[in-house]
């Protein structure tokens, strides 16, 4: 196996194994509800040599890594790790391809899962008992980690592997579903099972592990024999911060909640010639072209009066992606009520403004349908309105709600 440069050793230094001497606030109910949750995961993987598929998101309360906990507990031996896109690390860029490699600290071989390698391999699980998957999700059926989890999952159940999941609050909350359910396979940005009539919408409102329950149970066969260590006193009214887990980065373009929430909405903006804000301290927030008028964009977008979000006009200059060091003139996406927020329609209020607004200049591709799992809606946006497209899967939103009510792990 290859060794990482020093870059990415460095890396593995800061996420994996700093522990940072400085506790959030809890929650007065529970003292400590992820080291309570930590301790049941050492439960659940006593006396088992374990895989961790996991990204620097996977911390404690501490800001220390888990599989640096793992490592030193004498119940449990960790013998390998699995990647995500991004990397182990966090240190790739989107698209950006990883290596096998080995760790350069604990000397555990990393295997990447992105790639044209979407599972653990027989040779890989061969000595394992258990497939351990902690990171943090974001609650968009476009985000890559959680289809990895499922492809990982299928491998496990062929090859007869535990699978373990640390489950993790979502950071645009567990209340609210929004979102066409894709009506087809877009692959590792929404999955759709053989003689199934879809998927998940994009603002599916599950954690990881009821995302991992629902699919086990309905659309795996074999299933995986699945165990979801959950957040202790979660419910589904609780903000991110309420809970008192700690937020780490868990890709490089959603650096903030404020960009998680912004995400499910505005991934749309990738499938244009428009800058989605990458390159940017704001992605997902900043939105922009050389060609668009900041001013008279924000003005188009507020006068629709969106619940819960107020767009600000903006300028701003990529230093890398879409339309690199040149200056954009754009909006500024503001979140002034979560609860009300919907993302969702509002990323697609924004392309319909695009579209009447610069029709001479904008271009979409067809990911922009893939993105949003409705069929042609790079080329049906130019003509029909966002509210007309938003009607036509409420039927399949209703009865993916249905589906989704049966495996919920969390109450209200």
């Amino acid at each position: 196996m290859n060794m990482r440069p020093y870059l990415s050793a460095a890396l593995a230094l800061t996420f994996l194994f700093i522990a940072v001497p400085r506790a959030l606030p809890q929650d007065n109910s529970e003292p400590d509800r992820l080291e309570r949750q930590f301790g049941e995961l050492v439960e659940v993987l006593s006396g088992k040599r374990v895989g961790m598929l996991t990204n620097p998101s996977g911390v404690d309360s501490q800001f220390r890594h888990l599989s640096r906990r793992l490592i030193e507990h004498p119940d449990v031996e960790l013998a390998a790790f699995f990647a995500p896109e991004h990397g182990i690390y966090g240190d790739l860029q989107a698209g950006d391809l990883d290596e096998d490699m080995t760790d350069p600290h604990t000397g555990l071989p990393v295997y990447s899962l992105y790639g044209p390698r979407r599972a653990p391999t027989e040779e890989q699980l061969a000595d394992l008992d258990t497939v351990l998957f902690d990171m943090q999700n974001i609650g968009a059926r476009f985000y890559t980690r959680q289809w990895i989890m499922t492809w990982t999952m299928e491998a496990c159940a062929e090859h007869g592997t535990e699978f373990v999941l640390f489950d993790r609050p979502s950071p645009v909350g567990l209340r609210h579903v929004e979102g066409a359910p894709i009506p087809f396979d877009a692959g590792i940005i929404g999955r759709k099972w053989p003689d199934e009539p879809f998927g998940v919408p994009v603002r599916h409102g599950l954690t990881a592990g009821e995302l991992a329950v629902l699919v086990n149970e309905e659309w795996m066969d074999p299933q995986v024999d699945l165990t979801v260590v959950k957040v202790p006193g979660l419910t589904r009214s609780m903000t991110f911060e309420e809970t008192g887990y700690p937020w780490v980065i868990p890709s490089p373009n959603i650096p903030t909640i404020d960009s998680a929430f912004a995400f499910p909405g505005m991934c749309i903006i990738e499938g244009a010639n428009v800058s989605e804000g990458r390159g940017t301290t704001r992605p997902f927030e900043l939105i922009g072209a050389p060609w668009i008028d900041g001013h008279e964009l924000t003005n188009h977008l507020n006068a629709k009066e969106l619940p819960g979000v107020r767009f600000r006009p903006a300028w701003f200059r990529p230093t890398f992606a879409a339309h690199e060091g040149e200056l954009c003139g754009g909006f500024q996406l503001h979140v002034t009520d979560r609860e009300a927020f919907e993302p969702v329609r509002t990323g697609f209020v924004v392309l319909r403004a695009l579209a009447e607004l610069y029709p001479e200049d904008l271009v979409l591709r067809s990911y922009v349908s893939r993105l949003m799992g409705v069929e042609n809606l790079h080329e049906r946006i130019l003509e029909e309105d966002a509210e007309t497209l938003i009607a036509e899967w409420q039927e399949d939103l209703a009865a993916f709600k249905e589906i989704r009510e049966r495996h919920l792990l969390y109450g209200d």
